[in-house]
């Protein structure tokens, strides 16, 4: 509200945009940008030194926006490129299209370059150029916007993966105030995105560090107990250390009536079958499983590959391939089976509660023991036989239980504060992407906005006069 609109608007003539300003023009990109297309080269192409690359996985979950190769880590490409492939360089203010997406949330995704070092786009990217460098950095924020992303989302191809081609950036709509105007406009942006990204680095940094608190309280209740005045002993193990002189240490084989996994087969999907539980459905900061989540297989599979070891209420699924020891704990009664990626654990609820041993596995004690367990002669991963001889410290059942009161209580806290986190960055990208559209479609009048300092628009487009 603290802004204002401009005097007189008109219709842009485009659907979903509405109206604009009356004194802006508008265009078709293929007027106002150059063309190209990244390297032909594939993963096996890519090196830990040369040139910078950046390809259309760096475009879609590191760099989004803008990368300078100072900054941003990139892999490489071979400098015999320079001579080979020059139409495939970028140039200070130039842009990178990832020209695939998994979802249609991604199509349109891309990244600016802002330094003038030499930098290469690389596979399933298009090199989209600026021909007047100085609105440069106004085109980052107008290809940022809600409106020009929807109309690249309604220009997509694709069932399960997203097609962003050069004929439809080509045939792109942009609308442009005169130059001065846009670079009041990118300054304005500059200034108050860079407030907003402040902020939500601040509430990341937060949710970074109740996650290490969270594990700090969950690793020293299962190793060292509640009390700090109890008398310790040596546990005998160089990763577990001091242990409550009363409790016991033992291989996890002892505290488990059952521990195994499914045959190695990858059955296929149906669309309403049995819950497929993979790696990937584990999470680290809940203690059950979203089996509506979980892809489906037929009743038929779930007899055959259960015949073995069937999962069930009270077990831990614990993943013992790519994120070795991240673990489930089962809280529900439902039918499911577990992949052979993962391993059910189901303990012997006279020595160990099924929810006391879930954390458990999540203390540092036990994830140091795990890693010395690790097959890396077969990609990463713990056999079962290796899992049994793991160790674990061992309170009464009636100590187990006040830990697993304990840790609920301090976790749910924990978790509260991060979730309020979490739900205030949510706010705050909201308020950014807002803050871009309105700005760059007019909605909102920034041209005499607060004394502004001169921010990244004025150095992209000074220094692109220089080049």
């Amino acid at each position: 509200m603290k802004y204002q609109a401009y005097e007189k608007y008109k219709d842009s003539g485009v659907e979903w945009l509405g109206e604009i300003p009356e004194h802006w023009g508008t265009s078709k990109l293929r007027y106002m940008f150059s063309f190209d297309k990244g390297l032909t080269i594939t993963k096996e192409n890519l090196l830990d030194e040369g040139v910078p690359c950046v390809n259309y996985g760096e475009v879609h979950s590191k760099y989004g926006f803008e990368v300078d190769p100072v900054i941003n880590p990139l892999k490489c490409v071979s400098e015999q490129y320079l001579s080979s492939s020059q139409s495939s360089l970028l140039f200070l203010g130039d842009f990178v299209f990832a020209d695939t997406s998994e979802d249609i949330d991604g199509s349109g995704n891309f990244t600016q370059l802002t330094s003038n070092k030499a930098v290469f786009a690389g596979y399933h990217t298009i090199i989209v150029r600026p021909k007047n460098k100085k609105s440069s950095r106004f085109y980052a924020y107008l290809f940022d916007s809600q409106e020009f992303r929807t109309h690249i989302r309604h220009s997509v191809k694709g069932v399960k993966v997203f097609s962003v081609t050069q004929a439809i950036l080509r045939r792109g709509n942009i609308w442009l105030p005169a130059l001065e105007e846009q670079q009041k406009i990118a300054n304005f942006l500059d200034h108050e995105t860079a407030k907003i990204d402040t902020l939500i680095d601040k509430q990341q940094q937060l949710i970074k560090l109740l996650k290490e608190k969270r594990q700090a309280v969950i690793s020293h209740a299962v190793t060292k107990g509640l009390n700090p005045n109890a008398p310790m002993r040596d546990s005998g193990v160089e990763w577990l250390g001091e242990v409550p002189e009363h409790w016991g240490v033992s291989s996890i084989n002892y505290v488990l009536n059952a521990i195994g996994d499914v045959d190695h087969y990858m059955p296929q999907s149906v669309e309403k079958g049995i819950p497929y539980v993979m790696t990937g459905d584990l999470k680290e900061l809940v203690s059950s499983i979203n089996f509506e989540d979980c892809k489906q297989v037929s009743h038929k599979d779930y007899l055959k590959l259960s015949s073995k070891i069937r999962s069930s209420k009270g077990d831990v699924i614990m993943a013992r391939y790519a994120t070795i020891g991240t673990a489930s704990y089962i809280d529900v009664d439902d039918d499911f089976l577990v992949s052979y990626s993962c391993v059910t654990i189901k303990p012997n609820l006279s020595k160990v509660i099924g929810l006391y041993l879930f954390y458990y596995f999540k203390s540092d004690a036990f994830l140091q023991g795990i890693q010395n367990q690790i097959n890396t002669n077969t990609q990463g991963n713990v056999g079962v036989n290796d899992l049994k001889k793991v160790k674990v410290a061992l309170p009464t059942l009636a100590e187990q239980s006040i830990i697993i009161e304990y840790l609920q209580s301090k976790i749910s806290k924990l978790n509260s504060i991060s979730d309020r986190s979490q739900a205030a960055i949510g706010l705050m990208q909201e308020r950014r992407t807002a803050l871009i559209s309105a700005a760059v479609t007019g909605k909102i009048d920034v041209r005499h906005h607060a004394s502004l300092p001169a921010g990244s628009a004025d150095t992209l487009m000074g220094e692109s006069n220089d080049q």
